[in-house]
């Protein structure tokens, strides 16, 4: 289970490093462009999920704190829970990496946000909010202030 648990995030790293450190290679929108790579730590939560299905159903239906403390001390749970963790924060990666290339926000300022989106993604992602609308309302400063020139006729 401990390998299941730690292969559930290193799958994810060669997706975040094109985003971090080649955010402009033409391979990387490409790549990051397809939501299927989400479906790779997924593929472990189902491969450790399915035996645990009817303990984790009964958690989801039914919460509780004590039940959910008492579930994720069995490393099957645990593992699933976690594999859900990173397929999210990939989900949620790729979201912010795609908006923030269409939006022209640098990738000198997105590397650590990225980073903090894999770290702890409830902070990075409404950090990310702000950020964008701020070079929003930059960039709508910058072009109604700009001339717009016509061809003399």
């Amino acid at each position: 289970m401990s390998t299941l648990f730690d292969l559930s995030f290193f799958v994810t790293v060669p997706f975040w490093a094109l985003m971090i450190l080649a955010p402009t290679w033409r391979w990387t929108r490409t790549i990051i462009g397809s939501p299927w790579i989400t479906l790779v730590p997924l593929v472990i939560w189902a491969i450790v999920a399915v035996p645990v299905l009817g303990a984790m159903w009964s958690l989801v239906t039914n919460p509780s704190l004590p039940a959910i403390t008492d579930a994720v001390a069995d490393p099957a749970v645990l593992t699933a829970l976690w594999a859900q963790i990173i397929a999210w924060d990939l989900f949620l990666g790729r979201w912010i990496y795609l908006d923030s290339r269409d939006r022209n926000v640098h990738p000198l300022l997105m590397a650590p946000l990225l980073i903090g989106t894999i770290l702890l993604s409830p902070i990075a992602f409404p950090i990310y909010l702000v950020m964008r609308e701020v070079a929003g309302r930059g960039a709508e400063r910058t072009t109604s202030t700009a001339v717009v020139s016509t061809p003399a006729g």
